[in-house]
């Protein structure tokens, strides 16, 4: 590390410890989730994919938002994950499902660690390129060994032990959403700490301006290298979860779509913000589902309108908007403390 980067000595330590304090509303997200399971019991298994979805996203999220990585190819990812568990559990026998999801994390973090390492040193459209490219590539590798993945039919007879050997998986899915949610708040945890840990900030200078970081000694190519690394792992993660909770998975978990899909998400809620993420992956699910129930031929229209408008006069995204809307409801409210 360069000395410049050692330097800042205190007040650089305060500034890190501020960011990395938790505020109130950050517990938000997650006693809407909680109460989810309270209040709509006959929807975890749509309300588990949901939570899969945010998991995903916050995976791009870390590249996009932090590091100004470009993919569009994050399902390479998301898919070896659940292959790798698929796998594990279907052909090998090993349905334990804390290491079935650690297994894909780690197989998918091997790919993002030797395919990163390649693409990561061009940048902009080439880079965007590559990584469709790479996911394409592997995507047509699992239909050509349709002997171990199952081909474009898919990979079945996945079947998950019960959780820590005692909690069984209801027709309801209430184990898998509570066991989903669990998994979804420590990988939460873990990237929150990355992103306000001195690596985070260093990764926010690489997107800003990745020559000047060069020019100060910072090794940006190998902190491209492990940012992309850990996103690829937490997404597997999430490719992992979904293979066990829907006991299935076709290459359709390759697909560009689920890459163009989580992407949207990322931008929706607002990047650079990990809980941008919460809230676009949550509204482009819930409008997928009921668009589809109202048109199943042009359901995309509707995503496509909000991302529009969300562009073009949300920069920062949803998230985006409801702080500001929250900022405006405290200035009126202190307003009107001080006029009494």
């Amino acid at each position: 590390m360069a000395a410049s980067e050692r330097s800042g000595g205190a007040p650089a330590a305060a500034f890190l410890l501020e960011r990395h304090r938790w505020r109130p509303g950050e517990a938000l997200p997650w006693l809407a989730a909680l109460a989810a399971f309270f209040l709509f019991p006959d929807y975890m298994p749509f309300g588990t994919q949901v939570l899969i979805m945010v998991l995903f996203a916050l995976s791009l999220d870390l590249i996009l938002g932090y590091a100004g990585i470009l993919s569009l190819g994050h399902a390479a990812f998301f898919g070896t994950g659940a292959y790798a568990a698929g796998l594990l559990a279907s052909r090998y026998g090993w349905g334990e499902p804390i290491t079935g999801l650690l297994a894909a994390g780690a197989v998918a973090a091997l790919v993002g660690l030797i395919s990163g390492w390649f693409l990561l040193h061009y940048r902009g459209l080439t880079l965007l390129m590559l990584t469709l490219a790479t996911s394409v590539m592997l995507q047509a590798f699992g239909n050509t060994r349709s002997d171990l993945t199952g081909g474009f039919d898919g990979l079945t007879g996945i079947t998950v032990a019960p959780l820590f050997g005692v909690f069984e998986y209801d027709l309801y899915g209430h184990v898998y959403y509570l066991y989903s949610l669990a998994v979804l708040f420590l990988v939460f945890l873990a990237l929150r700490r990355v992103v306000h840990s001195p690596f985070g900030q260093a990764l926010i200078g690489i997107r800003e301006n990745a020559q000047r970081m060069h020019a100060i000694g910072s090794p940006v190519h190998r902190r491209l290298v492990t940012a992309y690394t850990i996103s690829a792992a937490v997404a597997g993660i999430a490719g992992g979860l979904y293979a066990q909770s829907n006991a299935f998975v076709t290459l359709g978990a390759l697909d560009f779509d689920r890459s163009a899909s989580v992407l949207i998400m990322v931008i929706l809620g607002g990047t650079g913000r990990l809980y941008g993420a919460f809230l676009g992956a949550a509204v482009y699910m819930l409008l997928e589902d009921n668009l589809a129930k109202l048109s199943p031929e042009f359901w995309e229209f509707g995503i496509g309108l909000l991302l529009v408008l969300t562009v073009m006069f949300a920069r920062r995204g949803l998230l985006g908007l409801c702080e500001d809307a929250a900022a405006r409801l405290g200035g009126i409210f202190r307003r009107g403390e001080a006029g009494r």
